[in-house]
C-alpha cells in the first residue's frame, strides 16, 4: 500500500493586526466622511428649501407695493420708493 501525502496549505488565514488596524482606519474615516456629506447635503436641501420659501414671500410683497405703490421699485436701505419716470417729465 501507498501512503498517500497530505497537502499542507501554508497560505495565510489572516492579514495582520497593523494591517487590519490601517484597514479598519480607513473605513472608518470614509464611513464618517459619507456621514458628513450626507449631513451637509440634508442642510443644501434645507436651505435651498428656505430660499424658494422667501422667494416666493418676496413676490407677494412686491404684489402688494405695487398695488398700493404702481411700483416695487424701492430702496431697500431707506425705502424711497423709484417712481417710474413719466413720459411728460422726461421731455420737459
Amino acid at each position: 500500500m501507498t501512503k498517500k501525502e497530505e497537502v499542507v496549505d501554508l497560505k495565510p488565514s489572516k492579514i495582520s493586526e497593523e494591517q487590519l488596524k490601517k484597514v479598519q482606519g480607513a473605513v472608518n474615516k470614509m464611513n464618517r466622511a459619507q456621514l458628513e456629506v450626507g449631513s451637509v447635503e440634508l442642510r443644501k436641501h434645507e436651505l435651498l428649501h428656505g430660499i424658494a420659501n422667501v422667494k416666493d414671500e418676496l413676490v407677494k410683497i412686491q404684489g402688494e407695493l405695487k398695488e398700493e405703490y404702481g411700483t416695487f421699485d424701492i430702496n431697500v436701505q431707506d425705502g424711497t420708493i423709484n417712481y417710474p419716470k413719466e413720459d411728460d417729465e422726461a421731455n420737459s
